[in-house]
């Protein structure tokens, strides 16, 4: 399933032209590099427009005014930092540890000409601290443990955005016991149970 499927939810987002011709290149090289490399689920190629380019796009509206730093932990092919920074946000951090991956997101950097800093290595690795704007992730792990990750790489008033499932709430409440925090939670365009959780104030209790 293309981008034709899903028209009016890409219009909502206002992507122009040029942004959606390279997020089909970044799904050509998908296709591609899926044959050598286990990129994505295979059940999810046919309809990898909704299901990964759609599904990271969405988190754009959700940015805070101002967004410059945004760091994508665990982001695998590039799910939903390299379409953010496709997109247009300005200083894109994508963190994972496997080399392969961060292969093919560099190759996906290159092909569109969109200017991301690579970190391949494991979150904690990570040299830089405190100076994300925004910590974004999806289907990584549970959101007490994304907490701890983000913990050092976003700024003291940073805010998390994270793409969630159908466990959504049940997490929070499990994190709940261990973070306070603020939290809004959206309903997904690209998978009815799926939601958009922003976080923000979080300290360790």
């Amino acid at each position: 399933m293309g981008f034709a499927a899903q028209q009016d939810q890409w219009n909502a987002l206002d992507v122009s032209r040029e942004t959606l011709d390279k997020l089909q290149v970044y799904a050509d090289l998908l296709v591609k590099w899926q044959a050598k490399i286990n990129l994505v689920s295979n059940s999810t190629l046919d309809d990898l427009w909704t299901r990964h380019l759609l599904d990271s796009a969405q988190v754009f509206p959700f940015l805070p005014n101002q967004t410059k730093t945004l760091v994508d932990i665990g982001c695998g092919a590039g799910f939903p930092g390299l379409v953010l920074a496709i997109m247009g946000v300005e200083d894109v951090h994508m963190v994972d540890s496997d080399m392969r991956k961060m292969a093919f997101v560099r190759e996906v950097a290159r092909a569109t000409e969109t200017p991301v800093t690579i970190h391949n290595c494991r979150i904690d690795d990570v040299k830089e601290t405190e100076f994300a704007d925004v910590v974004t992730s999806r289907a990584l792990a549970s959101l007490e443990k994304l907490l701890g990750f983000s913990a050092n790489l976003r700024k003291p008033d940073g805010t998390c955005i994270f793409l969630k499932g159908r466990k959504t709430e049940e997490e929070i409440r499990e994190a709940q016991k261990n973070w306070n925090f603020e939290y809004q939670s959206h309903g997904s365009v690209s998978d009815h149970e799926g939601k958009v959780l922003i976080i923000e104030r979080m300290t360790r209790k």
